[in-house]
């Protein structure tokens, strides 16, 4: 299934697993990230700087760090979820580390990102990101976990702009505002 454009949505339901590739070829340093929240409100962050832990919160690990030095070609992140029990959220990020820094816009209106989630029993969510506003963050979608019934994933595609990776509050201020 595609959620082309922001506000569309899918069940992602029950699973063991979840993988989450980010994709691009643009010629840009994108990171994947998630941050999120558990059930008994404690908010996290994975990056590259804080890659997770499969075996423990956040039950979530990323692969590391491709198109870095602004390299273009087929670039390809991966954050896996074990166990989304103990999290209400999972909002699923793209950045331009580089812009973050100087507080500079990112290319994410000229860039092709998108995230495919595919679960164990080999369902895939395809997303794209749907924004042309300026910022160096974009969310792109959110796992919400809130829900009796399962999981649903939400294509947000909304830009923010941050200048450093100072707190994660100012992330989070992006990602409710």
């Amino acid at each position: 299934m595609e959620l082309k454009q922001k506000g569309e949505e899918a069940n992602v339901g029950g699973f063991n697993q979840l993988m989450v590739a980010m994709k691009w070829t643009t010629a840009a340093d994108f990171d994947l990230a998630a941050a999120y929240e558990t059930k008994d409100g404690q908010q996290g962050l994975i990056y590259f700087g804080e890659l997770g832990d499969l075996n423990a919160l956040p039950f979530m690990q990323l692969s590391g760090d491709e198109g870095q030095g602004d390299k273009g070609g087929d670039n390809e992140e991966i954050l896996r979820i074990t166990k989304l029990d103990d999290m209400n959220y999972v909002w699923l990020l793209c950045w331009d580390y580089g812009k973050i820094k100087d507080g500079s816009g990112a290319r994410f209106k000229d860039s092709d990102v998108s995230l495919s989630v595919m679960d164990d029993k080999g369902t895939t969510h395809d997303v794209t990101l749907d924004t042309g506003d300026m910022g160096n963050v974009a969310l792109i979608a959110t796992i919400d976990n809130t829900s009796p019934i399962g999981a649903k994933l939400v294509n947000d595609s909304k830009a923010g702009t941050l200048k450093g990776l100072n707190s994660l509050q100012d992330l989070m201020d992006i990602i409710s505002g």
